[in-house]
Order: structure tokens, then C-alpha cells, then sequence
């Protein structure tokens, strides 16, 4: 096992001599035209990797990046960042990265973020606006969405927001999240699911639409849970707004694929089942087994392993990677003529693509899965299936020169590479593959909450 953290470590190496090389103090590389890109200004690949470094002990790459978060960060960048990705990719990286080196620049920059982020709050309801000028204050929804913001941008902030309230014992940070959090909350249906993906800051009404645990609101979810634990489980509105959600998304959008009877969670569209999830889904087994470990509800353990075995089946591709979105055949009509077609089943025909969904951007929520469901049940089949995915991440995505490429089409042998490497990738794919892979000593899962882009933050009480 040594061996393999040792190789994933390496693979890091290998991205991170791309960015450094092409890319070094921008947002992402670009690693097929090497070059850098600029989504909020922020560095966002190196921020949101400083933590896989310390976890990796990569002492000389970290302390370079520290420097450059020292003397080249500009936190009040005239640019309209997204108010969600910059706190769980920025902000959750530099308190991870305070949090595991003790060095102080790196709380500064969080409290200096954070007061940035602040103004996106200032609306009647306390829902915060999607986006905001991190010099000017200026805050605002995207035209497109009627300043709409969704569930996840809107609720996945407690976690972070909390954590800068814990150090820094400034109470607006967290009191901001949990009414935006709350206000979410209060949308809930009767079995605690939300049955929609925008929600108001001006009026606060969710607007209708599916109920699902994908895009725009997965990470709702995620933080009722994580919530209830990085508050040391004292405080229990968020534990039972969780454990109500779980058991309605068990009763409501549990299927089963033919003819392997593969379970999967899907989605409720105007009353109707939809056999349809995004890999982005697949950090529910994950979260079902965390809970299942502190407790919450005994029966959610075997739902977990039942989900990740249907979560696993999304890379039996020709590749060996996983689609963006998948259709399982469940012997309704809509999945066969929502799928792809022959060339896009397979997993003995349980397993439906559309082309257009068919591509991988290296995202890390099976292996985020993969690693929780090590820790709690000790089964190596978990190690064992984050090695093929790996190999295959491997084989695929390298780019001679450095760095990883995002990927066209799973569905064929050999896909081709796009000139894309998000941050995510070494925030969290390469960082849950090394813990998978590691000493189970490491970032304890009853002191430590993960925060939605793989950031360590302390459990309050410590």
C-alpha cells in the first residue's frame, strides 16, 4: 500500500510540474497548449493544493507556494468571483493549509477572503448571491437564472465560514452561513429532499424542479451532515435534518438497473422517477458510510456499499473511466430513450450514455467514496477498485510534460485528452487516492470533516 500512495504521490508530482512549470500563481493549467488560465484570480490550483502537499510531504513545492501565497495573493482581486467554488476551493484551502503548517499568513489571507466574500449575504433573506467583486463589494445572480442562486451555491458554505468564526471568534462569518443554510433548509418537502435547483435571495422561494442529488444541489446534503459533526456533534438540528433527508432519498430515489439489479440514485421529475445520475452523485456513498460511523442511522452502512458497487459499474467503460452523467436501465422506456444507444451501453447493457454526456473531467467523488468506505469497513476491495481507477487515470490523462487532461469520450479505448485540469483534480482526486492508499492515522475521520473540495478542518472541540 506504501507503494501505491507512493505512485499516487507521484502522479501529483507530475501535475503539479506542469502548473508550476506553464501555469505557476494562475487559476489552472492548461496542459495540452501549456498555458495558464484565469477563472477568479486567486490561484486557485495552488491554494486549493496546499493541503496535498502537506498530507504528501512535498516540504520544498509547499513552501514555494507558501511564499507565493505571501507575497503574491491579492485576496481583493477586482474580478466577480463565484461566491460558492471560492470558498470551498480558496477559503477551505487556506484554513486546511493553517490548520495542518500552523503558519499564520495563511489564516490572515481566510479572514481577509472571507471579509471579501461577505457582502454576497446582504440580501433580505440572507441567501447569498452567486457571485461577487471581491474589491468592490458589489454582489449579484446570474442574469440567466433571474439572479437566481442554486441550492448548492446557497448552502455549502457552514462548514468554512464556520471554521474562520472558530479562529478567529468573529461571529458574522458563521452566522451568515448557517441563515443562508437554514433558509435553504426551510424548503424542505416532507421527506426532508428539496424539489428543486435555483433558489430567490430577494423572496426566498425555491423554484420547482426535480428533486435530485446531482448538479446545483448536491452538496446541500453533504453539509447537513457535516455540520451536525464539525460542531462536535452538540447541536443536533443539522443530524436530524440530515438523517430525515437520507431516508427520503432511500424511499424516493433508490433504483435498481436490469439485469444486473446494480442501485443507483436517481431523480423525481414532476412526480416521476428518472433513472438518471451524475457521477457528481457518488459522493453518497461516502457520506452514508461517514454517518454510519458517528452514528446517525445503522441501516445507512449497507446502502453505502450497495451504492458504491452501482457507483464502481460507471467505469466499466472501454476506457475504464466514468461518464459525466449516466442512464441505468431500469426497464422503464424513458432509460432506453434517454440513454445513448448501442455504443453508449454498457456493464452488460445496465449502463446507458448519451454522446454528449460521455466525457471526464477527473472528478473525484468515487474515489472520495471509495476512501470513506475503506476507512469504515476495512474491506481492500475498496483499495483494489481506486487502484484500477488510478491505473486508468494513468494510462488516459497524463500529458507528456506534466500535468492531467479531462477526457472527450469514455466510451472508446483511447479517448481524446481537452486542455483542461481543474483544480479538483489535485484538491481532491490525487489527495482521497493517496488516503486511500495511507495509514488510516492520517486525518482521523472522528477529529477531521472534509469540507466539499477534499479540505481537512478541524472538529471544533480540537
Amino acid at each position: 500500500s506504501d507503494m501505491q500512495a507512493l505512485a499516487v504521490q507521484r502522479a501529483f508530482e507530475h501535475a503539479w510540474y506542469g502548473y508550476r512549470k506553464y501555469a505557476w500563481g494562475w487559476d489552472e493549467l492548461e496542459p495540452l497548449s501549456r498555458t495558464g488560465h484565469t477563472w477568479f484570480g486567486l490561484g486557485l490550483t495552488l491554494v486549493d493544493s496546499l493541503d496535498t502537499m502537506l498530507l504528501m510531504g512535498l516540504k520544498d513545492h509547499f513552501e514555494e507556494a507558501t511564499r507565493w501565497v505571501r507575497h503574491n495573493m491579492t485576496v481583493a482581486v477586482n474580478n466577480e468571483v463565484n461566491t460558492f467554488e471560492t470558498t470551498i476551493r480558496v477559503l477551505g484551502g487556506l484554513l486546511s493549509a493553517y490548520q495542518l503548517s500552523g503558519e499564520r499568513i495563511f489564516l490572515q489571507r481566510a479572514e481577509q477572503l472571507a471579509d471579501g466574500l461577505l457582502p454576497a449575504f446582504n440580501t433580505p433573506t440572507g441567501i447569498p448571491l452567486s457571485d461577487v467583486n471581491l474589491a468592490t463589494g458589489y454582489a449579484r445572480g446570474p442574469t440567466w437564472a433571474q439572479q437566481e442562486s442554486s441550492v448548492s451555491e446557497a448552502s455549502t458554505l457552514w462548514l468554512e465560514f464556520g471554521t474562520v468564526t472558530h479562529l478567529t471568534n468573529r461571529t458574522e462569518f458563521s452566522a451568515a452561513a448557517e441563515r443562508a443554510l437554514l433558509a435553504v433548509a426551510n424548503k424542505r418537502d416532507s421527506n426532508g429532499l428539496l424539489r428543486g435547483l435555483f433558489i430567490n435571495p430577494f423572496s426566498g422561494a425555491l423554484r420547482s424542479g426535480a428533486i435530485t442529488l446531482g448538479a446545483r444541489v448536491d452538496s446541500y446534503y453533504e453539509y447537513l451532515l457535516k455540520a451536525h459533526l464539525i460542531g462536535g456533534m452538540r447541536d443536533d438540528k443539522y443530524g436530524v435534518l440530515y438523517n430525515q433527508a437520507m431516508n427520503g432519498v432511500i424511499k424516493k430515489l433508490l433504483g435498481h438497473s436490469r439485469p444486473s439489479g446494480l442501485k443507483f440514485i436517481g431523480e423525481s421529475k414532476g412526480g416521476k422517477f428518472v433513472a438518471k445520475m451524475d457521477h457528481l452523485v457518488c459522493f453518497l456513498p461516502g457520506l452514508l458510510a461517514l454517518g454510519y460511523l458517528h452514528g446517525m442511522n445503522d441501516t445507512h452502512l449497507s446502502y453505502a456499499e450497495e451504492l458504491m458497487q452501482g457507483c464502481y459499474a460507471l467505469y466499466r467503460t472501454r476506457s475504464g473511466l466514468a461518464p459525466e452523467i449516466a442512464f441505468f436501465n431500469d426497464g422503464s422506456e424513458t432509460a432506453r430513450e434517454l440513454g445513448g444507444g448501442e455504443e453508449g451501453e454498457f456493464h452488460n447493457h445496465d449502463v446507458l450514455v448519451k454522446p454528449s454526456d460521455a466525457h471526464n473531467l477527473l472528478r473525484p467523488e468515487v474515489v472520495e467514496s471509495l476512501f470513506v468506505l475503506y476507512r469504515v469497513t476495512r474491506d481492500p476491495k475498496y483499495q483494489e477498485w481506486g487502484w484500477t481507477i488510478f491505473g486508468a487515470f494513468e494510462r488516459h490523462c497524463k500529458v507528456a510534460g506534466g500535468g492531467y487532461a479531462a477526457l472527450d469520450n469514455v466510451l472508446v479505448a483511447s479517448p481524446k485528452k481537452r486542455n483542461k485540469m481543474d483544480s479538483f483534480f489535485t484538491a481532491e482526486t490525487l489527495k482521497y487516492l493517496y488516503l486511500l492508499f495511507s495509514d488510516s492515522r492520517l486525518l482521523p475521520l472522528d477529529r477531521w470533516v472534509f469540507n466539499t473540495e477534499a479540505h481537512p478542518l478541524q472538529v471544533f472541540d480540537y
